[in-house]
């Protein structure tokens, strides 16, 4: 039997405890291959207790523009609101009427948007009554064009309704860019009454006449002044100067007053000391413009003889402007007889109506005067 030595039992050993270590070797390599493709586990952070730790703050939230009001639809010769989505497409009609005692009372004047009285031959006083937001059936008694009326009607582009003239002035309302209708040429909307005597009894319908507007003219006329958007918020209305009573001397025939009323805040108008009466109602305005401005006789003559005036409305003068009582000194320009009379307060800036009715009394200068108390 063969002997197995010491040293051949010694390597054995040695070979055995050196496999034993590759296999452990080769273990840990596996568990080092294995973990290779799997993330690092992020490091701890541990804040301090007196230190804050940041937030990040959420977005603000994006809100949508409000939408701007639309502006409210007003009227363009009173500052009024209409109450519809847009001004009616119609001309402004300005009617010549009369004021001599025979032609006293009238019809349809408070209903007119503005009012312009001037003096005539004789010392007598006519207005030029200006309709666009209202269209009365009938206003009267209906007279002849004067040389002066052209550069009231002009700036709106519109209607003249009058009786007849003479020819010179009937071609300067044309000359002017104003539509003419008239009783003489025979133009639908005026009839005479049987209620009083010629030339007093002629009348017309505000409605007949803005049917009549040319091609390019049935539409709103253009502002005459500027209107604050409330009562009491004009530029005389704001003012301390007491404007309770105006005393306008036009003629040594003609004196106008108008008298503040506080319950309607209005002022209400008096030939004199009777009160002024159109369908029966008290005239009244809710705002009231006295000017000074220049008067000149024309070599023309009415039928009983007497020389035509003729107001220059042209330049600039000085007046005032009563609203709510109060009265304001203000300058007056107008630059020829299609521009628009320009009123400027004290400050320099334009000068503002309340909303409503406006009368202005054109006063001749050096011959006439007004009083405010």
């Amino acid at each position: 039997m063969p002997t197995i030595s010491g040293g051949t039992a010694h390597g054995a050993r040695r070979a055995r405890s050196g496999a034993a270590a590759a296999l452990v070797a080769l273990a840990m390599l596996a568990t080092t291959a294995c973990g290779a493709g799997e993330p690092a586990a992020p490091p701890t952070v541990t804040a301090s207790p007196d230190v804050a730790v940041p937030k990040t703050a959420a977005p603000a939230p994006v809100l949508p523009k409000p939408e701007p009001r639309p502006k409210p639809v007003v009227w363009p010769l009173t500052g009024k609101r209409t109450g519809t989505p847009k001004v009616p497409a119609r001309p402004a009609v300005a009617v010549k009427i009369e004021n001599s005692t025979a032609a006293r009372p009238q019809r349809g004047l408070q209903r007119a948007d503005i009012v312009w009285e001037q003096v005539v031959e004789g010392g007598i006083t006519r207005y030029v009554a200006v309709y666009h937001s209202s269209l009365p059936s009938t206003v009267g008694p209906v007279r002849s064009v004067r040389p002066m009326d052209p550069a009231i009607v002009a700036p709106m582009h519109g209607i003249l309704a009058y009786s007849g003239g003479q020819p010179p002035f009937i071609r300067a309302v044309g000359k002017a860019g104003v539509q003419s209708v008239t009783m003489d040429s025979g133009d639908p909307g005026f009839r005479r009454s049987g209620d009083r005597p010629a030339p007093h009894n002629v009348y017309g319908s505000v409605r007949t006449f803005a049917k009549q507007a040319n091609k390019g003219r049935a539409m709103p006329p253009p502002a005459q002044f500027s209107y604050a958007a409330k009562l009491g918020q004009g530029s005389a209305a704001t003012n301390d100067r007491r404007g309770h009573v105006v005393d306008v001397r036009l003629s040594p025939l003609q004196r106008t007053v108008w008298r503040w009323k506080a319950k309607t805040k209005t002022y209400a108008r008096y030939d004199g000391s009777t009160p002024s009466v159109s369908s029966g109602h008290q005239l009244r305005a809710r705002n009231v413009l006295v000017l000074s401005v220049a008067m000149k006789n024309t070599r023309y003559r009415d039928p009983s003889g007497a020389p035509v005036p003729k107001t220059r409305l042209s330049g600039r003068g000085s007046g005032v402007l009563l609203t709510g009582g109060t009265a304001l000194h203000v300058t007056w320009k107008k630059k020829g007889t299609r521009a628009r009379l320009v009123l400027t307060a004290p400050n320099g800036k334009p000068a503002t109506l309340d909303p409503g009715n406006l009368w202005i009394e054109l006063v001749p200068r050096g011959s006439g005067s007004w009083r405010v108390s």
